[in-house]
Parts: C-alpha cells; sequence; structure tokens
C-alpha cells in the first residue's frame, strides 16, 4: 500500500494515526536540522516535517520540487497552524521515507501564480495539469458533466453514441477528412455535430437522445474555439419548442444550483433576434447591463453634418454616469473604435455635465437645443455620456456592439460572478450570402420554418420573411447552446435543399439516407446542443475554454505537447494512394 491516506485528507481529529502518504514535493524549506516538506496530489497539500533523525538520509537523497516521494509517520498538530488549507492544523512527523521517482527541474514554477507563458505550458501540459488552478478547472468539468448526466437520466434521456467516422456533407465550417486505406480515393469525414444521427434516432423511436461528445470543425480559432470540442447533445420526439426550451432551462438551472449554488427562481428572460440586433447590436446580448442601441438617424440628419447625413445607420448609447471622462479618455476610445477590427472612421460625443448644459465634439452643427433631443432620446440625465457612430448599417451596428461591451467592461457592469442567462428566439431562416449570390441557412438546412411560414417556402422573394423555428440560449453575451425544431416531412425538407441551391441529385447524393428514412414515418422533434467547454469556462469566470480541455490545441490548431499535426512517413501514405504537392 502506497499510501493510507490523501494529501487532503487529514485532520485535527487524526492526531496521533500513523499514515502513509504519497505524492510530489511541492516545497522544501530547512531549518537547523529539521526539514519541511509540502506534499502535494490531486487532493491538497499536507506538511511534512523531517526530523534530525532523518538528515543523513536526506544528505545522501535530497529531494527537489516534483520528486515524486512516499512516506510513513504519525500525524502530529502543528505549532504554527495554516487557516489558508483544510489540512492546515496538522503535519505528518515522518519516520521513514523513500523517494519512487526522481524529477528534472521544471520549465516554470508548478504553482497558481506560475512563470510560465501560453506556449510553454502548453508544451509541458502534463506538468501544467499538476497546478491547482487547471486541477480545480477541470474539477468543475467532471462536476457540470456529472450533473447534466443526471438531471438528464432522470428525465428518461438516453445516451446513445453515434459514429466518428461518417460522410463528409460540407456546409459552413470545412470538414477534417480522413482517408481510407481500404477504399481507394474515399474519405471519411470527422462529424462537426451529431445532427442527422440523432434526427435519425428519433426516426428510430428512441425519444429522448443525449450524448457528451466531440465534435470537430476545421475553422478559424480564438480563443473559445478548438479544432475539435464537446457538446451536450440532446434530441426529443413530439415535442415544440416550447418543450424544448422549458426541459433545458430546466436543466441549465439545475446545473447552476449543483455548481454554483445559485438559484433562478423566475423564467429565463426571452427576446426576439430582432429586438437583439436592434437594441444590442447582435444576436447573443449581454443583459447584465443595460446601454442600449437607440437609432439617431431622424434626430441626427438634416443639419449640415455630411457625417450623419451619408451615414446608412446613425446610432448611440448612454454610457451612463461618466461625462467627466476626459479628452484624453474620449481621444483613446476613438482611436479604440478605429483599430481595423472595429473599423470605424470617428466617434461622437456629447456630454451632459452635472449643471444640465451639453457639450458634444460636433457643437459646429447642433446647437444645445438640437442635443437635447438626442439626450432626450438616449433617455440621459446629467452626469452621462452619450456616445455616437455613424456609416453603413452592419459595420456600424457590429462596431455599436464591440463598444458597448468596451464600455462595460471598462465601467466594471460585466461581472463574471453576476449571471444573466436568456433565450434568443425567431432568428431568420435564411440570410443572404452577397459573396456567393446565393441564399444560406442561417442555422443549419434541417431547421424547420415557422408553422406560419412554411407556405412561403415556395416564393424566392419572401426567403427575408421567413422566421425559423429556432433559439439559442445565451449567457452574460455568449451563446452557450442552440438548435431548432426540425423538419421532418420529405418534401418540406427538399425545399430547403433547393432553397440552399442544391438540385435533387445532390441533396440525395449527400442526404439520401435521411430523406429516405423520412418516408418511414419519422416523427415531429427537435433539440438542442450546448457548448459544453464554452459553459464551463464561463462557470469558471474565464473567457477562454483552453484551461477547461485536458490537452487543448493552441491557436494555430497545433498540439505543442504532441507536436501534432506532423507528417506521416513515406509507407503509410503509399498504403492510402496519397501523394504530396511539393
Amino acid at each position: 500500500m502506497y499510501r493510507s491516506h490523501t494529501c487532503g485528507e487529514l485532520r485535527i481529529e487524526h492526531v496521533s494515526q500513523p499514515v502513509k502518504l504519497a505524492g510530489w514535493v511541492q516545497t522544501v524549506r530547512k531549518f537547523g536540522s529539521i526539514t519541511f516538506v509540502d506534499l502535494r496530489d490531486r487532493y491538497g497539500i499536507t506538511q511534512l516535517l523531517f526530523p534530525e533523525a532523518l538528515n543523513p538520509q536526506l544528505q545522501s537523497q535530497p529531494l527537489g520540487r516534483e520528486f515524486v516521494l512516499q512516506v510513513s509517520g504519525t500525524v502530529t498538530e502543528r505549532s504554527s497552524k495554516n487557516n489558508n488549507i483544510p489540512t492546515g492544523e496538522i503535519e505528518i512527523s515522518v519516520s521513514d521515507f523513500q523517494v519512487l521517482n526522481s524529477s528534472k527541474t521544471p520549465p516554470f514554477t508548478i504553482q497558481d501564480d506560475t512563470d510560465g507563458g501560453d506556449e510553454l505550458r502548453m508544451k509541458y501540459r502534463y506538468l501544467d495539469l499538476r497546478r491547482n488552478l487547471i486541477k480545480q478547472n477541470l474539477t468543475l468539468r467532471y462536476r457540470v458533466n456529472r450533473s447534466v448526466r443526471n438531471f438528464l437520466d432522470s428525465r428518461g434521456f438516453m445516451d446513445i453514441e453515434t459514429p466518428y467516422l461518417i460522410k463528409s456533407t460540407p456546409e459552413g465550417a470545412r470538414d477534417f477528412v480522413v482517408p481510407s486505406r481500404m477504399n481507394d480515393n474515399q474519405f471519411y469525414a470527422l462529424p462537426q455535430s451529431p445532427q442527422t444521427f440523432k434526427q435519425l434516432l428519433m426516426v428510430s423511436g428512441y425519444d429522448r437522445y443525449y450524448q457528451i461528445v466531440k465534435c470537430f470543425r476545421d475553422e478559424d480559432l480564438r480563443a473559445d474555439r478548438q479544432p475539435e470540442f464537446t457538446q451536450i447533445d440532446c434530441e426529443m420526439s413530439f415535442v415544440d419548442q416550447e418543450d424544448i426550451l422549458k426541459n433545458f432551462e430546466e436543466m441549465t438551472k439545475h446545473v447552476f444550483q449543483e455548481i454554483k449554488g445559485i438559484t433562478f427562481n423566475e423564467p429565463f428572460p426571452r427576446m426576439t433576434w430582432e429586438d437583439a440586433m436592434k437594441y444590442y447590436g447582435n444576436d447573443k446580448p449581454d443583459i447584465r447591463f443595460e446601454m442600449k442601441l437607440v437609432d439617431l438617424g431622424e434626430t441626427a440628419r438634416g443639419n449640415g453634418f455630411k457625417v450623419f447625413d451619408e451615414a446608412e445607420l446613425v446610432v448611440g448609447i448612454n454610457a451612463g454616469g461618466c461625462s467627466e471622462y476626459t479628452r484624453k479618455q474620449l481621444d483613446e476610445l476613438t482611436d479604440w473604435v478605429k483599430r481595423p477590427q472595429i473599423g470605424m472612421t470617428g466617434l461622437i460625443y456629447i456630454r451632459y455635465n452635472a449643471d444640465g448644459t451639453l457639450k458634444s465634439s460636433v457643437d459646429k452643427f447642433f446647437n444645445e437645443q438640437a442635443l437635447q433631443l438626442f439626450a432626450d432620446q438616449c433617455k440621459a440625465k446629467p452626469g452621462d455620456l452619450i456616445l455616437i457612430l455613424a456609416g453603413k448599417e452592419e459595420r456600424t451596428r457590429k462596431a455599436m456592439s464591440e463598444l458597448r461591451l468596451e464600455m462595460g467592461e471598462r465601467l466594471g457592469f460585466r461581472d463574471k460572478d453576476v449571471y444573466k442567462p436568456l433565450w434568443v428566439i425567431d432568428f431568420p431562416l435564411f440570410e443572404y450570402a452577397e459573396e456567393d449570390n446565393r441564399w444560406v441557412a442561417r442555422h443549419h438546412p434541417f431547421t424547420a420554418p415557422k408553422p406560419e411560414h412554411i407556405h412561403l417556402m415556395d416564393d424566392l422573394s419572401q426567403y427575408a420573411k421567413i422566421k425559423a423555428n429556432a433559439y439559442d440560449i445565451v449567457l452574460n453575451g455568449t451563446e452557450i447552446g442552440g438548435g431548432s425544431i426540425r423538419i421532418f416531412q420529405r418534401d418540406l425538407q427538399e425545399k430547403m435543399f433547393a432553397a440552399l441551391g442544391m438540385t435533387k441529385e445532390e441533396a440525395n447524393h449527400k442526404f439520401g439516407f435521411l430523406l429516405g428514412a423520412f418516408e418511414y414515418g419519422a416523427p415531429p422533434h427537435g433539440g438542442i446542443a450546448f457548448g459544453f467547454d464554452r459553459f464551463c469556462s464561463l462557470l469558471g469566470g474565464s473567457e477562454t475554454i483552453r484551461d477547461f480541455i485536458a490537452f487543448p490545441k493552441n491557436n494555430s490548431g497545433r498540439d505543442v505537447m504532441l507536436d501534432a499535426p506532423s507528417e506521416i512517413d513515406q509507407v503509410q501514405l503509399d498504403e492510402l494512394k496519397l501523394s504530396l504537392l511539393k
């Protein structure tokens, strides 16, 4: 037996007990003839006291950081207690020890405030995983996983695995493809989601399905994306939108209660896609703070100010009580909106001074009476600051959405410990892709239109009016899940494929198996998929998902620990009948 207890288990009531511990050396501290060692494992840290009698052994076999150590000894009460750790009232008086394995000096300090940068920590991820911060993240991930499974099991959902080697049907993001050795010049694809499989399971009669499943998308990466990621994937039969929202709102509340001790007594608010775009500038609004977008076009135009008169959109926000922003701060904000990723040419401000006077960066064109109209539209009061952007509609709305979030961050309104979930509903079914000169599905081609809009599918000129039977769940400005009621009749699915520019032959080649299944009594069905990694990172108070994944890729999609992707040898290429372009 290597250990009788873990390093996080012993308490004052264990004093005088003989114990065995095993773990990693966190620190070594010598005080004259005695030595103190902090021993760490997954469960915590216990202080070890090596008495003078063990000095000869310590001199012949010195201990270093990250050595794997086994000790035998007796639990004693510490004379100098550490109230910052659960084991801080006791220590182990060591009678015997054995170094199970020594360690090289780690490339970075294995502690919360580590000196290792991201790339270094990713290269030595097996060391990074020893840090308490990462351990807490993975523990939270496990607890969320268990909480979700317990909830879904209690509601009659069945965990059913679906294949990873499937047919490539590229829609949206690129597929990762896998060559087949046994089928010359043919390829599998890794699934971007189990979408068609879960629909087939509904046809098969498994009316409540779920998986916590890996998905794969070959797309540009950022902090909240990985080429392989995990979804909580769910589907239900004989349901409408209200059934889905009710079930998965309850699941979300259940997770918050178990993981964070937070109870949501009220239903999650719901917002239409149109209102989200109008008032927040995006379809995943952060409702922890107000600062809604206000269309100022009617007030702004016709005053001889060219920037406003020629703009497709003039939009403002009331940034609240910060009229005392200095000119330097306002110039810095102007530079911020001019950055390439925001893309604006400038920023207009109106100060509503504490004395009731109004001052703006466009006083040459607008007198105080005209500025008062802007203030009234923005519901401003003395002490407030109004920020205005003008230009092309899509770019300006997006830029103001980003500026709103930036001001919320600067003013402390985006508290990571405050959680504000909501549902966004009534999305457009289609969006027009200018570069391709065609309509594309806003979600995916299996999303059903609202029942009252099905008849519009026959008229191309009406596509912009068709609403999808789709919904997203948003948390603090981040989409954590999305889904829809699905198409379940062959003729409507064929209409959808045709609307997206697919010929009958192409639709049958890509999705003939699904169309055929719809002819054998497919039930009405719908579902949702949560971004599991993203949900965990938000519950953990982080904006990046990488520290909630045991072995993540970097921002270039590389595993720097394994050095993957990598070349394969010529024998493998020959077996696959592949040649590489030079």
